[in-house]
């Protein structure tokens, strides 16, 4: 299975009236690259979230989003801080006694004071959140996965069409050699004919010129490579798994055997045909920088 490595995955989970969320966005990356976001208690699953993350993703620049809602009704407990109520208090006295002013502190006035009551959050047990943070994480990463190997079958169909004309072009190329050579011999055979005149023409030097010309514009070596490198990245394609680097570097001797091809290139035909087929590498190289 090809994978994209763009993708998105959503993943809700419901658990003794608390509901944990978690979303996933990924693009393409050269390595595996996560920015993870989330309310400070689930700091501790940090690694764990990596790690579970690492078997559905190999390579990809992924944000992960943790949201966390608690609906119970014991989330929190105030908290009075009595000592603290106290030192307050004493310090209003003393105002009070050393500028002579009234002393009218009441309890609700008291209350306001910074820190006299606070909002604190019941203990965790980090076990039972995590457990109940799994469930959405592992949701998540399933769907990110499906969406991904969704994008990835229609780049690698994409992919293989574009391979199939490639490989239609070597061929036309590979077809196009011979006449190429005969048409530059019967041109050779009529110019030296009508400089010559009726002067009889050496056939071993007409002969020996077609070879050279022959030899110059030759691009066997090329196509059998290039052809070589179409297959070798059909059959990864369809063996699938994280290819994507491997059919980068496929796809760079790719293009530089089409280089050399339409350099040698001594013919119009030949020509466009490698511009076409020089067209189709680099737009298959575009895809696979999708790939994963």
């Amino acid at each position: 299975m090809i994978k994209s490595m763009t993708g998105f995955g959503r993943c809700e989970h419901l658990h003794s009236n608390k509901k944990f969320t978690v979303e996933i966005k990924a693009v393409n990356h050269r390595y595996f690259d996560v920015n993870i976001k989330m309310p400070k208690k689930f700091s501790p699953f940090e690694s764990a979230i990596r790690n579970e993350l690492k078997a559905y993703v190999q390579r990809g620049k992924i944000d992960l989003y943790v949201t966390y809602e608690d609906y119970a009704e014991q989330a929190v407990s105030l908290h009075f801080n009595e000592e603290l109520a106290a030192e307050y208090l004493k310090y209003f006295r003393q105002m009070s006694e050393h500028f002579s002013v009234k002393d009218d502190i009441t309890a609700t006035g008291l209350g306001r004071c910074p820190e006299v009551f606070s909002m604190e959050e019941q203990d965790v047990d980090e076990e039972e959140l995590w457990a109940s943070l799994l469930p959405a994480l592992q949701g998540a990463c399933e769907q990110l996965s499906a969406s991904r190997e969704k994008e990835g079958e229609s780049l690698k169909a994409d992919i293989l069409d574009k391979l199939a004309r490639m490989d239609e072009n070597v061929t036309l190329i590979e077809e196009r050699y011979p006449r190429i050579v005969a048409e530059y011999r019967a041109k050779l055979e009529d110019k030296v004919k009508e400089l010559l005149a009726d002067t009889q023409i050496e056939e071993q030097r007409i002969a020996s010129e077609v070879v050279i010309y022959a030899d110059k514009i030759c691009t066997d070596e090329e196509t059998v490579r290039l052809r070589s490198h179409i297959h070798t990245m059909q059959g990864e394609l369809l063996k699938g798994g994280a290819v994507g680097r491997k059919l980068d570097f496929i796809a760079q001797e790719m293009n530089r055997e089409a280089n050399t091809i339409l350099s040698k290139a001594n013919d119009l035909a030949t020509s466009n045909i490698a511009i076409d087929l020089k067209t189709d590498i680099e737009k298959v190289r575009e895809q696979i920088q999708n790939i994963e």
